[in-house]
């Protein structure tokens, strides 16, 4: 039994991670542009195929990784340059708009890419050698994939809370989420402050988008919608402009899914000699197991909750001075 709460706390662990990677690349770009940028998913979508493709060509681990991240913070850094910049101080609708159409562009990019190159419209992909199989701690058993997901997850948002509070570059980027006007007549270079948080949220993007492709076992132009709405409803609850929002939205968000499979399976799991008959009958009745499949009927309802008491988030208030 204490197994079962353990191995749904590492699933929960894991997942949240790769929620926090996304949801944190959009809090970022919203606490400078105020821009909800839904072709964030695309990014990382594009991020997964360059590492697949980079692994299938037979480089190395740490290759593919810094193709992916590369060619997508370039995606990123044009994507803003071209479609958001010329647009800047316009209506926030517009902006939100061309989000969606950018998306649009470049899933269509890739479908028209992959059948030009005779590839597959989905593509398997079979994780590496490296995060294959399991970890054995004590009785309890985590997949390599698992384990890999929250140490990456957490160690490149601890170096992200780093460079955004301890550094110039993050006071700069302080600055011009505050006032992009008042910012440029301090003397900050506003673009490249920008320019600068695309290419981190792209970064973020990729590596959220490698694991999540390793954990799918397969990429396609339509990877990236689902973990980009995930990532949008963690940083409503947490709090849209707080990066520490986010990562807590994240996690809940993880442990929200997770908990109805973990409640509702609970009878499955108990042998029937375990316990008198009439209890495990019981339990059956009161948590079918069925309703697990209900899970993000759960999520949304606490999200309505949270919205009903906290409209502006869990962390609400905190984050002009968290969000850079």
């Amino acid at each position: 039994m204490i197994d079962y709460v353990l191995q749904q706390v590492v699933n929960a662990l894991s997942a949240g991670s790769l929620y926090a990677l996304m949801a944190v690349g959009l809090a970022l770009i919203f606490g400078i542009l105020r821009l909800i940028n839904f072709a964030h998913g695309d990014v990382m979508m594009i991020g997964a195929y360059l590492a697949v493709f980079s692994l299938t060509a037979n480089l190395p681990l740490p290759a593919a990784i810094a193709i992916s991240i590369g060619g997508s913070m370039a995606i990123g850094v044009a994507m803003e340059r071209i479609a958001y910049r010329p647009l800047r101080g316009g209506p926030e609708v517009t902006l939100l708009l061309t989000s969606f159409a950018v998306g649009l562009i470049l899933q269509n990019a890739t479908l028209l890419a992959t059948r030009l190159g005779g590839q597959p419209v989905q593509i398997a992909f079979r994780a590496p050698v490296l995060l294959s199989g399991v970890v054995n701690v004590g009785s309890l058993t985590i997949p390599r994939l698992n384990l890999a997901s929250f140490v990456v997850g957490a160690t490149m948002l601890l170096l992200l809370t780093v460079v955004v509070t301890r550094t110039r570059l993050g006071l700069s980027m302080h600055a011009a989420a505050e006032d992009l006007s008042a910012a440029r007549l301090m003397g900050i270079r506003v673009n490249r402050m920008v320019a600068i948080a695309f290419a981190i949220a792209s970064a973020l993007a990729a590596v959220a988008g490698f694991l999540y492709a390793t954990q799918a076992g397969q990429v396609n132009p339509y990877l990236g919608f689902t973990p980009v709405l995930k990532a949008f409803i963690a940083a409503v609850i947490g709090g849209f402009g707080s990066l520490s929002g986010a990562v807590l939205g994240a996690y809940l968000l993880a442990f929200l899914e997770v908990l109805p499979t973990a409640v509702f399976g609970i009878a499955d799991i108990i042998p029937r000699g375990s316990i008198p008959p009439e209890l495990h009958d019981l339990l059956e009745a009161a948590l079918p197991g069925e309703l697990a499949r209900y899970r993000d009927a759960f999520v949304f309802v606490f999200l309505i909750v949270v919205l009903l008491f906290r409209p502006n988030g869990l962390l609400a208030g905190r984050g002009r001075e968290e969000t850079p």
